[in-house]
Order: C-alpha cells, then structure tokens, then sequence
C-alpha cells in the first residue's frame, strides 16, 4: 500500500495590532480642553450635571419672599425653565394680580428681578432726549411771560424763589415773573387722611402736599399777585424766613402788614374768591403739565436748565426777542442750586 501525503496549509495565528494609546490621550485631552472652554474650567460636575429647575426656583421664591417682600405680600411662582446656553433660570412670579419675569444663576448666587430689552431701552433713552431738546427749545416773545411755579411751603420751592429774586430785581418792568402754585387733587384719600387736612374743600379737588395751612397760604399769595402785585416778593420773603405750616395763620397778617398790605382786602379775596383762583392754577397746571415745586414755566415752555440765580436770568434773558442791557450784567449766585423737588 503506497504512502499518500496530503498538501496542507498551515494556518498562522493573526498578529495583534498595537494600540496607539498616545493618540487616544491626546484626544481625551482635547475633548476635555473644549469641554472647559464650555463650561467654565474643568468643572465637569457643571459640564455633566445640570440643577433641577425645582431647586433652583424654589431658593429663588424663598429668597423673594423673605427678603424683598413686606409680611403681606407673598409672590407666588407661575413657571420656571431653564434659559439655553445661558447659565440662566427664568422664573415667572405672580404678586397680586401682576406677573414678572425674573432671572437666577444656576449656583443661585445671583438674582435679576427682570430683564432689560436693550434695543428697547435704547429707543427709549434716544426719544427721551430728543424730547428734552425740544423742550429746552424756549420761544422769543418781546415781553416774555415767565411764571415760576411753588408750594408756598415747600423747601425747593422757596429756594427757587430766593435763588430767582435777584432776576426780578435785575428785569423789574422788562419781563412778567409771577408765582404759580402746584395745586393737587385727591391728596387727601392718597394719603389717607381726613380731606380737612389737606384740602380745602370736601372734594379734594384743592389740596396741597404740606397741608390745609400751605393750601390757605397759596390762596393769599394769590390774592398779594392779583391786588398787590408790586408787595408780592417782599411778602414771600417774609412768610418764607418768618414762618412755617405750623405757625403761619398766626403770623401772615402781621408780615402783611409789614410788607404794606391791605389785610382786609387779602382776607375777604380769601374768603369769596378762593375756589376760582385756584381752579385757574389747575386749569395751568394740567395745561402745562406742571406736577413739583419748583418748576420754571418761559413763554409756555418747562425750562430744563441749571437752577441758579445766573442760570435763571440766561434763560429769561434768551427768551426776549431783543434782550434789554440789563442781560449783560452777571449775578452772583448767593443761594447755591435751587435743586430737590417737591412732587
């Protein structure tokens, strides 16, 4: 029997291919490179967790309600989602029957009651200014008509009108400077107190900031203007260095006296023409849109400008068509800025 040998293949076993492990560190670096750009450093719990929304809006509701809120008032929590790519929470609260949009960071360590619309803003700040220009845009008259409005009692208002007083005195007979008086409405139920101690009359339509007294002293001064208007400064004077809400119904009569003045005509004005003066000066004020003490009204125009005995006279002086001499002369300011208001 002949031997018989068959051809075989002989199988290799495949050679194992060596891991680059240097290739597979760099790109895990790489990866985690790009992933601190994204998330703040190398933080990877914030890259890879994300606080629940509940949590986050349940801080923030506390923190509202127990630091910005009064006792009474509770806001209540409407909606909570998280702002993409932002880091932000927006948190949607309800206080009363008016809802906000708030803003928390996700470490709630920043709060933002609201957000702004910056092109909105924008906007508005540019049509702003472009109504204070036109405001500041004072017409020329030949006499102009200047009236600077007050409380009688009123700080700002007072010094206005000892920071104005050396105008007049400067213009006397070349511009028409009166007083006007800021007149309220409703004051009374605003405030909550009795009508009587505000306001002249029981439907409010006559009040004033500082009470019934500074009401009662509007109304003579109004009287001085229309029967003595050449005693009405000094009179002012007077009542402003001399008394106060407190005691001016005591004193008025004699500082009128002072100044020159007919008691007897002032009281009787005050006493039968008191609701139509100062129905005229609510009629002024809602025309002109006259709302604090003090406020400088140039030939129907708010003038906008410095509150000081030389900023004063510029201005008038700019409101002639023809300004007189007089306008050449620079007053000393001795009052300082007449700033603050009363409104």
């Amino acid at each position: 029997m002949e031997n018989t040998t068959e051809n075989v293949t002989e199988i290799k076993p495949k050679s194992k291919k060596k891991i680059n492990w240097g290739a597979i560190v760099y790109w895990a670096m790489a990866i985690i490179l790009i992933a601190s750009i994204f998330t703040n450093g190398f933080n990877v719990k914030n890259f890879l967790f994300q606080t629940p929304t509940d949590e986050i809006s349940g801080k923030a509701m506390k923190f509202i309600n127990e630091n910005l809120l009064t006792p009474e008032t509770t806001a209540s929590l409407v909606s909570a989602s998280r702002v993409k790519d932002s880091g932000l929470y927006k948190i949607t609260i309800k206080i009363k029957e008016q809802t906000f949009d708030s803003y928390v960071t996700g470490d709630n360590k920043l709060f933002f009651p609201e957000a702004m619309d910056i092109q909105k803003v924008a906007d508005q700040a540019k049509a702003a200014q472009v109504e204070t220009a036109k405001a500041a845009e004072i017409p020329q008259a030949a006499n102009p008509d200047i009236t600077l409005y007050v409380m009688s009692f009123c700080p700002y208002g007072n010094q206005a009108e000892d920071t104005i007083a050396p105008v007049i005195k400067l213009l006397n007979g070349k511009a028409n400077i009166k007083l006007g008086y800021v007149i309220y409405s409703d004051y009374a139920k605003n405030s909550g107190a009795k009508w009587g101690d505000f306001c002249l009359d029981e439907a409010e339509k006559y009040c004033s900031m500082h009470g019934i007294s500074e009401v009662n002293q509007d109304i003579r001064e109004i009287c001085v203007q229309k029967y003595a208007p050449e005693k009405l400064w000094n009179f002012v004077d007077l009542i402003n260095k001399g008394s106060d809400p407190q005691t001016v119904e005591e004193k008025w009569e004699g500082f009128a006296k002072t100044a020159g003045i007919d008691v007897k005509e002032i009281t009787a004005c005050q006493k039968s023409e008191a609701g139509a003066l100062l129905a005229q000066e609510v009629t002024m004020n809602q025309k002109y849109g006259i709302e604090g003490s003090p406020t400088l009204l140039i030939n129907g125009v708010i003038y906008q400008g410095d509150r000081t005995t030389e900023g004063y006279k510029q201005a008038i002086c700019k409101s002639f068509t023809t300004a007189p001499a007089e306008c050449q002369t620079v007053l000393e300011n001795t009052t300082g800025t007449a700033a603050g208001s009363c409104k």
